[in-house]
């Protein structure tokens, strides 16, 4: 069975997604952008002018319901998905929060979408690249979630990368040998909604790693936390 030269970007309609979206486009990847907002989805699809190439489907990471009706678009359309890009994120507390004033629900927000809604996808999209033994998972972490350099404030982000960091490790470890490559990545403080204007890096940097990641050969790495291509530690 060949393999479909297919991937799901979640959070795709701004930002990084957006930009990880457009840049495998232009490697010749039919990409297939989740999007809560499916109006935003939709003119985010078309900004890219990619045809056939790009779609966007409504995607709630947060609803399992959500993430299975995306999948089975996929596999009934275009095929195994053969790349996953795990983008969609949240970050809705500030810089100088502390863990003594983070309330219970705000790490419940935090985790549900940084962190489950990538497992989510994996637990969907994992069995269909088994069937074909190929698959690439990249999960988009950030430098905040490294345990080597952990530090105060924005406790409930931190905790919710380093765990996904954590699960990008463990999944690897699982699939070894299936062909299956998956890893996580910091893409630097980025010109974004999220990282704001006063961020060093523009949306096209910050997404060269994940493209690299995501079009990585068989003989690439995998269970491994990268920045600008490089691996950098846990």
């Amino acid at each position: 069975m060949s393999i479909a030269k297919t991937a799901i970007v979640t959070g795709a309609n701004r930002g990084i997604g957006l930009e990880i979206s457009r840049q495998l486009v232009r490697e010749g990847v039919r990409v297939v952008m989740g999007a809560r907002d499916p109006v935003k989805g939709a003119r985010a699809c078309a900004s890219l002018k990619a045809g056939d190439l790009a779609v966007s489907h409504a995607l709630d990471v947060n609803d399992t319901k959500s993430v299975r009706r995306l999948v089975a678009y996929v596999e009934k359309h275009f095929g195994p998905p053969a790349i996953l890009v795990n983008n969609a994120g949240v970050y809705p507390e500030s810089k100088e929060a502390r863990v003594v004033d983070t309330k219970t629900s705000l790490w419940r927000e935090t985790f549900e979408t940084n962190l489950f809604g990538a497992v989510r996808l994996c637990r969907e999209v994992l069995p269909l690249m088994q069937r074909v033994a190929y698959g690439r998972i990249v999960n988009i972490s950030s430098g905040l979630g490294q345990l080597s350099q952990m530090g105060a404030g924005s406790p409930a982000y931190r905790v919710s990368k380093a765990a996904l960091n954590a699960l990008t490790a463990t999944l690897a470890a699982e699939v070894k040998g299936q062909g299956i490559l998956v890893n996580s990545l910091s893409p630097g403080w980025v010109r974004t909604d999220m990282g704001g204007t006063e961020a060093p890096r523009g949306v096209e940097e910050g997404a060269g790693t994940a493209i690299w990641l995501a079009l990585l050969p068989s003989t690439g790495p995998s269970g491994q936390f990268f920045r600008d291509r490089k691996p950098i530690p846990w």
